[in-house]
């Protein structure tokens, strides 16, 4: 006798939900973003190449799917569709959108829909943290964090350093923009009660003043050109991927989330790949740290590039998608599979 499969119920998570499953949780997070990069390190992940849908008359602009599926205890596949569109600042609205979609491994069903800008920030941001704390454990200087670039992403990975309890002896942020680098800065200071944040007025004084850099920009291209700026060997959290020029970290040792992934899209390490002729310049993975595989010496800049894997999202996603159906804040949609119900009644 063949058994019976029932689909799963579908659910939409909203933002607010989002946030109200994620609030006080840095800790739980880091944990989980862990252990998506031990699952996806040990093989019991797919991750797919991500796709980019550009816009020919619009190049800065684009929207890009992340495909995964997770095993183990999370055991849950899906999609991130994230668009990245920069102009929306200039109108006072985010640079980032997205929405998140989890399907059942079982049947293939989704079973959830979520607004996802909110886990990508969060997971981004986890990550960088994740990595910060790994890859500054033997390092002596770490109070001194030079924040490049001041939107949205900086404020989480701010959130999550200081969850992780990071020591923050001096602040320096700088940005494009004189007027988002002030209101960073004052959120800075509030943050720290009063501590004060000083506005560098370059880039050079903001990265030979750090000892830990974090590079949060929309830049599309390399700018920071100048490799005698690491002469003191910071470690440098590459979230926006595009800010250093080869050069640079060919001089670095270089952590990836990812090789396969991080080498790709005109990425300053896919731009390196590409002056050095080979990939010898990668010394390895987060996962590569986080099981002792890599000891990252003290007296070399060190550059974190994080691509951003879609497992990410999958267990984050997961996690939010318990959480909000035990708090009563998931949207149930009745009926959402119409053929479902045909087919009972068709049996009945």
């Amino acid at each position: 006798m063949t058994g019976t499969v029932q689909a799963p119920t579908f659910s939409v998570i909203s933002g607010k939900a989002v946030q109200e499953a994620l609030a006080g949780r840095e800790r739980t997070v880091v944990d989980l973003i862990e252990t998506a990069y031990r699952l996806h390190g040990r093989g019991e992940t797919t991750n797919p190449p991500s796709y980019f849908l550009r816009f020919p008359d619009r190049p800065s602009d684009r929207i890009i799917a992340l495909p995964a599926s997770v095993g183990g205890e999370v055991n849950t596949a899906g999609i991130k569709w994230i668009s990245s569109f920069p102009a929306n600042v200039a109108n006072g609205l985010p640079r980032a959108s997205a929405v998140l979609i989890l399907n059942d491994r079982e049947t293939g069903y989704p079973y959830a829909c979520l607004e996802s800008s909110i886990i990508s920030a969060t997971r981004t941001a986890a990550s960088a943290a994740l990595a910060a704390v790994r890859l500054s454990e033997k390092r002596q200087g770490r109070g001194r964090v030079g924040f490049f670039g001041t939107g949205l992403i900086a404020r989480y990975i701010h959130r999550y350093l200081a969850a992780a309890d990071w020591h923050f002896e001096d602040i320096s942020v700088f940005d494009s923009s004189a007027e988002r680098a002030q209101a960073f800065g004052a959120y800075l200071a509030d943050a720290h009660g009063g501590h004060p944040v000083h506005q560098a007025t370059s880039p050079e004084e903001l990265v030979r003043g750090s000892d830990l850099v974090v590079l949060a920009t929309t830049a599309a291209t390399p700018h920071i050109t100048e490799a005698s700026w690491f002469d003191h060997h910071p470690l440098v959290l590459n979230v926006s991927l595009r800010d250093l020029s080869p050069e640079i970290l060919l001089t670095a040792v270089n952590v990836l989330d990812d090789v396969e992934h991080c080498l790709k899209a005109n990425t300053s390490p896919h731009l390196a790949e590409q002056l050095a002729g080979s990939r010898d310049f990668v010394d390895g993975t987060l996962y590569d740290v986080l099981t002792g595989q890599l000891a990252v010496p003290e007296e070399r800049t060190v550059v974190f590039s994080p691509f951003g894997l879609g497992v990410l999202d999958l267990v984050l996603g997961a996690f939010v998608h318990q959480e909000s159906l035990r708090a009563g804040n998931a949207t149930v949609i009745d009926s959402f599979f119409s053929e479902l119900d045909a087919a009972h009644r068709a049996r009945a």
